[in-house]
């Protein structure tokens, strides 16, 4: 990964009168943010409210409001954009199940006059990922991010591996142990 790469550079970057580095920034890494958002929501079940488009735009503002917080690095940046995108969806995957238990109101179409429940895909998996992969990041922060970066930030094992600084074996083997833990995590069989 190039150090001295421009998205790096703008990460390191002070605002300087009107212009702001989050304007800079954007533009460099939209397509990768887009193609990471993709690559997760592909692995969603269908009818999501978020397409990449939204899930992009909805994960950058998190990620960088107004101004840019202190990223490292371009994989630093990226690692975070992964999160700030699981965020998303956790969130409204919590929002969704919250309405299912009876916290919203029916949805009345006004055309037909008929009443329609607000349905949608089961947001159990994810929540129940998500809360395994906590328990996980208590016990093991690497293996915790390795995940995130491959389920929730669409990387290849590669990627990760590049990004979390190990080697590939390294990931490999680290991405065996995580599969299983959350595996047996989700079936009820790790506290």
């Amino acid at each position: 990964m190039n150090v001295d790469s421009p998205i790096t550079r703008i990460l390191r970057e002070k605002p300087e009168g009107d212009g702001s580095p989050v304007d800079s920034l954007l533009p460099l890494v939209y397509d990768e943010l887009k193609r990471i958002a993709a690559a997760k929501l592909a692995r969603e079940t269908p009818g999501q409210v978020f397409d990449p488009t939204a899930l992009v735009h909805e994960a950058y503002l998190r990620l960088v409001g107004p101004s840019l917080r202190d990223f490292e690095n371009r994989g630093h940046f990226f690692a975070a954009a992964a999160e700030a995108m699981r965020r998303v969806l956790i969130d409204h995957a919590r929002e969704r199940d919250r309405l299912k238990r009876g916290g919203g109101m029916t949805q009345v179409d006004l055309e037909t006059g008929l009443i329609s429940l607000d349905g949608g895909g089961p947001n159990d998996d994810l929540l129940a990922i998500d809360e395994a992969l906590t328990r996980l990041e208590a016990a093991d922060q690497r293996k915790a991010q390795l995940v995130k970066l491959r389920f929730f930030g669409g990387l290849t094992q590669a990627e990760a591996a590049a990004l979390l600084g190990v080697s590939r074996s390294t990931a490999d083997n680290d991405w065996l142990f995580a599969r299983a833990w959350l595996h047996d995590a989700i079936q009820g069989g790790v506290n």
